[in-house]
């Protein structure tokens, strides 16, 4: 099969592009070629998309086409260039305007407005959401067959939000230096993950099989607690968990989700309780598998080791250690 993989260079089309090849595929990517390499074995047309199609793209006739793309006018070209292919489109739970209800589903759940300009997805999250609905319409619309893969949080080795890997990475440092870890309350609420790995290993399948529909690619909900004890057990470390109230860390300018000075994987708001619950069900009974968090974690831990600029973000050890000191003042080393 000849697919090309829009993209190829970073993350999770990379990875598609390195599983495609390691199943014998004729893989083409399409990108800039500025923010990576493709896999051995994998063949780089340079790609500007904001550009017309270029004449080598134009030649091809692929089996198959991937895209991960945010942007309605590139998904718009790159359909126009290749309607007869099937496609995969990979989009995001981000389309859902219900973030309360847990264990939803594509069938159950109603979608944001379509936003069809080119806007800044980093504008917010319904910005992000909305041009992502516009991208699947554009996609279902304008194909012989597709299929539209709905991801949450897409974790493991090479991810540049460094989200995940925060706490593997903290796990680590404390094992090393004996003090508690800051956790946030509360300990039970909901999150879900998907290996970058395992999410390729669908969207080829997906592609080989030509599979049709819309789904949530996403693993099995587990409260934070149990995840946070297979990230432990994956990475051989058992740290004292320190517990803070979500007002608490607000009070001390911690931030939620994402970013410098923050907790990651943390939403403060109740009203995203379902954000991280969707059902895995019907992914998984179309044939997605997903891996142990433990693994996952593992290996996440291996590439920030051996990875010099692997990005972790979030409060820094000496920034936590400061805030246990004030918030949890048996946890200094004076009262130990």
């Amino acid at each position: 099969m000849r697919m090309l993989v829009l993209g190829g260079t970073v993350f999770l089309s990379r990875a598609v592009a390195e599983e495609a090849v390691g199943r014998g595929h004729d893989v083409v990517c399409a990108a800039r070629g500025v923010s990576g390499s493709v896999p051995g074995g994998a063949a780089l047309v340079r790609w500007d998309r904001g550009e017309e199609l270029p004449a080598e793209l134009a030649e091809l006739r692929p089996d198959a086409v991937v895209d991960v793309a945010r942007i309605p006018s590139h998904v718009r070209r790159a359909v126009a260039g290749f309607p007869g292919a099937h496609w995969t489109f990979v989009s995001t739970i981000s389309v859902y305007g219900d973030v309360a209800t847990a264990g939803g589903t594509p069938d159950t759940l109603p979608l944001l407005d379509p936003i069809e300009d080119d806007l800044n997805p980093a504008a917010g999250s319904e910005t992000y959401g909305g041009m992502k609905v516009a991208c699947e319409n554009i996609v279902r619309d304008g194909t012989r067959s597709a299929v539209v893969l709905r991801p949450g949080l897409v974790v493991g080795p090479g991810d540049p939000s460094g989200r995940f890997a925060y706490w593997p990475a903290r796990f680590a440092e404390a094992a090393a230096d004996g003090r508690p870890v800051i956790v946030p309350e509360p300990v039970d609420q909901p999150v879900q993950v998907i290996d970058v790995r395992d999410l390729a290993a669908w969207v080829v399948d997906a592609a080989e099989q030509r599979l049709e529909g819309v789904f949530d690619a996403v693993g099995p909900p587990v409260p934070r607690s149990e995840l946070l004890a297979q990230i432990a057990a994956g990475t051989g470390t058992m740290p004292q968990l320190a517990p803070v109230p979500a007002e608490t860390l607000t009070a001390h300018d911690v931030a939620a989700w994402s970013g410098p000075r923050s907790l990651p994987l943390w939403i403060d708001d109740p009203g995203w309780s379902g954000f991280l619950a969707h059902d895995p069900a019907p992914a998984h009974a179309a044939g997605l598998r997903t891996r142990p968090v433990g693994e996952t974690a593992r290996d996440t831990l291996r590439w920030i080791l051996e990875t010099p600029d692997a990005r972790v973000t979030g409060l820094t050890r000496p920034e936590e250690l400061e805030l246990l000191t004030e918030v949890h003042p048996w946890a200094s080393p004076a009262a130990r």
